[in-house]
């Protein structure tokens, strides 16, 4: 059972929370936590491109529960919809790499114009106390550095990169000129229940743990030894309950939110091999353009500032999930 930790330290029952993407993978996510802990209201606004009404159906009859279809490039919208709102968690983003390569202007629209809207918006309300906005590891780019270590970023290496970096520029200068103080969460590599294993530009796990329930080999682009800092997602949660609630914070600031390990895609292979008791091979392709060889982050400020703490570990969430998977597919054939 997920979410039985407490990660605020304040009475949810008091505040509003307003949440973009909250049908989506992480957002639906923070929705299940404020809603399980009685927030006095949460609103969720998805224009349902990449979120799915399913993820957050189980709500649609509580009466501290609201949702809007609409779309974050529509400024109006943004306005209207953050009227009464004492917490921003701005999860609506196009993600992907591949996705961003493909059409790069497309994921420029909605990553940074509408992210630009609900920054604006949120600067005109003036009485919202926070909001927190889904930054992303491929700001580090071409940095070799490891671990990866705020302030210590390279070139971005995908249109997706720039338009991640751009988020944080503009959430400094807003910090700067108006004072909005907004908080970036960097996820490395989320992973978890309500991740769409069937997405055009599905992440790995969902991918790998669908072709071991289906008893076939998962591809492999490159040689496996890529690596990467999978994070669970009630990890994330954490992090943005704790960064929405924060006090003492008087500028923009951006976390790492991780584990602080490293994993490759053949040791990712191995351990589904352990959970699923399957002994499925891998296939490989050829190495995808933009993607960065390894990863791994310090979490050391977000331990040290947000008392961020992981409590989950990689082999522990990937256990979760795939038993996830596994139900579901069964209770949904089709998938």
């Amino acid at each position: 059972m997920m979410y039985n930790n407490v990660y605020h330290h304040k009475d949810l029952g008091t505040s509003t929370f307003f949440i973009t993407g909250g049908a989506g993978f992480i957002g639906s996510n923070i929705v299940e936590y404020l809603l399980r802990y009685k927030a006095k209201r949460v609103v969720v606004l998805d224009d349902l491109s990449t979120g799915y009404l399913d993820n957050i159906k189980p709500y649609f009859g509580l009466s501290n529960f609201e949702f809007i279809e609409g779309d974050i490039r529509d400024y109006a919208t943004c306005i209207k919809a953050l009227e009464g709102v004492d917490y921003v968690s701005h999860q609506a983003a196009l993600g992907s790499v591949p996705r961003s390569i493909n059409n790069p202007i497309n994921t420029n629209s909605v990553n940074i114009d509408g992210f630009l809207n609900v920054l604006t918006a949120v600067k005109e309300h003036g009485a919202i106390q926070r909001m927190v906005y889904a930054a992303s590891s491929s700001t580090y780019g071409d940095s070799k550095e490891l671990p990866k270590v705020e302030g210590n970023e390279g070139k971005p290496l995908s249109p997706y990169a720039v338009t991640k970096l751009v988020n944080e520029l503009y959430g400094d200068v807003f910090s700067k000129v108006y004072g909005l103080h907004t908080i970036g969460l960097r996820y490395f590599n989320v992973f978890g229940p309500r991740q769409n294993p069937d997405n055009p530009y599905a992440a790995v796990i969902p991918l790998f743990c669908k072709a071991f329930i289906n008893d076939f080999s998962p591809t492999i682009f490159g040689d496996g030894e890529t690596s990467r800092d999978f994070t669970f997602v009630e990890n994330a949660v954490q992090a943005n309950i704790k960064a929405l609630l924060s006090d003492g914070i008087n500028k923009h600031e951006v976390f790492n939110v991780a584990c602080g390990d490293q994993v490759s895609l053949n040791q990712m292979v191995e351990l589904l091999q352990e959970i699923s008791q399957k002994n499925i091979s891998s296939n490989y392709g050829p190495e995808r353009k933009g993607d960065v060889r390894h990863s791994k982050a310090s979490i050391e400020k977000a331990k040290s500032i947000l008392n961020y703490d992981p409590l989950f570990s990689f082999k522990d969430g990937l256990a979760l999930v795939y038993d996830w998977y596994k139900e579901t597919m069964v209770e949904n054939p089709a998938k």
